[in-house]
């Protein structure tokens, strides 16, 4: 009986121990697969960051051109209404 025991035990230690290598490997896949989603969501934000910096800087840009368009029609209706009473049609 003691040698069976001992074998039992045996068994079960050996069990134990190829189970506790399983769940250390799929750990640690789980972790690498964790690390590297990480990884793609920081490039993902820093990309989205770049983009908005680009949109707001040709949003900016756009304005700026629309107000000097303005400036320029203006300046033209102006001009104009100087010929047309100076006696030339425009």
């Amino acid at each position: 009986m003691d040698a069976g025991t001992t074998l039992l035990g045996s068994l079960l230690a050996c069990a134990g121990a190829l189970a506790a290598a399983v769940v250390a490997y799929l750990g640690k896949r789980g972790e690498n697969a964790l690390s590297g989603y990480s990884s793609l969501t920081e490039k993902l934000q820093s990309e989205r960051d770049r983009l908005e910096r680009q949109v707001a800087e040709r949003d900016s840009r756009i304005d700026e051109l629309t107000l000097m368009r303005t400036v320029d029609q203006t300046e033209i209706a102006r001009l104009r209404v100087d010929i047309t009473r100076l006696g030339g049609s425009p």
